[in-house]
């Protein structure tokens, strides 16, 4: 069963610059994982420190593949999560 989530990241206004830099290889290397069938990144127009990330995967054992890998545990766990306010995930399923 595939996994969809809704990610929001609420950046400290003086690291967006910084973080915005970061998002390009992460996007990339994480659509190269195998089960990953979505990685899409917004800003927010009414706050550009707000990011909101849509990803997909084949199933569980790819969305947890992909928290365990050098990619997400180098630039999200290591570079990004320390220079956030706030962040929440939110599982999601399509219903039609």
């Amino acid at each position: 069963m595939e996994k969809e989530l809704i990610v929001k990241w609420k950046i400290r206004k003086d690291k967006t610059s910084e973080i915005l830099i970061l998002l390009p290889a992460l996007a990339e290397a994480t659509k190269k994982e195998t089960g990953n069938l979505l990685y899409a990144v917004y800003q927010s127009e009414s706050d550009p420190n707000e990011l909101i990330l849509h990803e997909r995967y084949a199933d569980e054992a790819a969305a947890e593949a992909h928290k365990a890998s050098n990619h997400y545990r180098d630039i999200v766990v290591g570079k990004i999560i320390p220079h956030l306010e706030s962040r929440e995930v939110t599982i999601i399923r399509q219903l039609f």
